[in-house]
């Protein structure tokens, strides 16, 4: 991502991209707001506070159908999801969870029925549990995606149309910290709670189908995308921990192995987003392990110190770059030490920087004190294979907490597809390659674990049609971008993650579970 020609395209893509392009993103609408204290009528982890929960939309097939025709997004998103069979009967849930440190929470979910005619759309249906990727935005609400102006419009409108439409029931919870939710933080990439919170709202779900036309087939999907990616395959582990079955499950572009990325980050190797991404991990490790900073001026520049803690998720998320809340680009000081890895990185280094010198300081010497040994920041044979990438002793809190949060320390018993981009510059691809690597290194069956890089257009199996879309999709985006050659790539490199591989991701995930179905799984 060069400076010239293309800077002001990059300032200006930056906002959409850090808000909306994991999943979420805008100020929006919809969602109210319930600041109060829980029902005193509190039943514990899993249980339903509204029986039947409300319907907040439904469309028939055919409306489904007329909407998306109605909108480039929705032609281009009907043209990979394809036509839909059923209508979606979607339902608003308020559950009960826990927070970081196991207090009472409640929490809000999306539940999407299939309906009609089509024998898709009736009888036992398969359940899809979904996870959706990073946001800034309090009030995002997958229940409400069929008003424009929710936050969550674009993520829940591929979620119906790739899965409800074609007859599976979806649960999409909101998480713990957003929508009416009383927890005043977000546990993020926190993954003992999300993968709990993930496993409480399929509970409560479960609780309310008889009462909404929704029959349980006994099969169980999870996928996400994105911290969605993370947060499925934190469920997953969590299912399979308790003796919850699970039938398989997709983790797409997962920041599964955290540590190797935060470690990436502190080497000179930032991602796109990075600055919305640190302050969420150091609100939500804090509050799990209280050991990642005495103070937030230990970590944070003084101009974005106070307040940094409370800051996410918000309520006003369109203003945290231009109100000076946060950086929307310089994560680390110009002439930081270590600096960027290469000159497109650059663009993470500047004036008005988060982070300060010293902490990176401190972080970059204990990785090289402490390194781990799946977190080489050139994988090698060994690194990405080794069965003990977590066997190091950080002494950084930030670190400390990234290791314990790291999803390399478990193996899955049923099939797994990991999907994402070789070249994403948001969550990079590495951590898939080391994750998968680890399952295969501890003994995972070759049969069982399917990765899809979208960017190998070599390869030929059951998601070559996803790759070349997703070519395709690349090519299309260049050739409408005005510009040089620069400009150009600019504009597919800001689109990447949230745009562009998010889509071919998700049907992959539907074509491998309806394999699985397919086998009797």
């Amino acid at each position: 991502m060069a400076r010239k020609p293309a800077a002001l395209a990059v300032l200006a893509g930056a906002t959409t991209l850090l808000l909306a392009a994991c999943g979420g993103g805008g100020d929006g609408g919809g969602g109210g707001f319930g600041f109060g204290l829980p029902p005193v009528a509190d039943n514990g982890r899993g249980s339903v506070v509204t029986n039947p929960p409300e319907q907040s939309g439904k469309l028939t097939a055919d409306q489904f159908t007329a909407s998306l025709q109605g909108s480039d997004q929705g032609k281009a998103l009907l043209q990979v999801a394809g036509t839909p069979k059923c209508g979606v009967d979607v339902r608003y849930l308020e559950y009960r969870t826990i927070g970081a440190k196991n207090e009472a929470t409640n929490a809000t979910a999306a539940v999407m029925v299939p309906t009609g005619n089509d024998v898709a759309c009736s009888g036992g249906r398969p359940v899809v549990l979904y996870a959706h990727g990073t946001t800034a935005a309090k009030n995002y609400n997958l229940a409400k995606w069929t008003d424009s102006t929710q936050p969550a419009a674009g993520e829940g409108l591929m979620v119906a149309a790739m899965f409800a439409a074609q007859g599976f029931i979806v649960v999409a919870p909101n998480y713990a910290g957003y929508d009416k939710s009383t927890l005043p933080y977000h546990p993020y990439l926190n993954g003992d709670q999300q993968g709990k919170d993930m496993v409480d709202a399929l509970s409560a779900a479960r609780k309310t189908f008889s009462n909404i036309n929704a029959t349980d087939a006994g099969s169980l999907f999870i996928t996400g995308y994105s911290q969605g990616g993370y947060v499925a395959m934190a469920a997953h582990r969590e299912m399979q921990a308790t003796g919850k079955p699970v039938t398989a499950s997709a983790p797409l572009s997962a920041p599964s192995a955290i540590s190797l990325l935060t470690d990436y980050t502190f080497q000179g190797w930032p991602a796109l987003g990075s600055t919305l991404f640190v302050p969420l991990l150091s609100t939500s490790w804090q509050q799990q392990f209280g050991n990642v900073y005495n103070a937030t001026t230990d970590v944070y520049e003084a101009q974005y110190a106070t307040g940094i803690d409370t800051l996410l998720p918000s309520l006003t998320p369109g203003t945290l770059f231009s109100s000076g809340k946060l950086p929307q680009l310089a994560l680390f000081p110009a002439n930081a030490t270590p600096g960027p890895l290469n000159a497109q990185l650059s663009i993470f280094y500047g004036a008005n920087n988060l982070i300060k010198q010293s902490y990176l300081t401190e972080a970059a010497t204990d990785i090289q004190s402490n390194a781990c040994p799946g977190n080489a920041l050139l994988p090698t044979a060994a690194s990405v294979s080794t069965t003990t990438p977590l066997d190091c002793k950080p002494a950084v809190g930030f670190r400390k907490a990234a290791l314990a949060n790291d999803l390399r320390n478990w193996v899955p018993a049923k099939p797994m597809l990991m999907c994402g981009g070789a070249n994403d510059p948001t969550v990079n691809f590495i951590s898939t390659r080391v994750t998968s690597g680890y399952f295969r290194a501890k003994g995972m069956p070759t049969a069982l674990l399917s990765v899809v890089d979208l960017e190998d257009s070599a390869a030929t199996d059951a998601y070559s049609s996803a790759r070349a879309g997703f070519a395709q999709a690349k090519s299309l985006l260049a050739q409408s971008t005005p510009g040089s050659a620069s400009d150009k790539a600019q504009a597919v490199t800001l689109a990447y993650h949230g745009t562009l591989a998010p889509p071919f991701c998700l049907a992959s995930a539907r074509g491998f579970f309806q394999g699985v179905l397919a086998a009797g799984g």
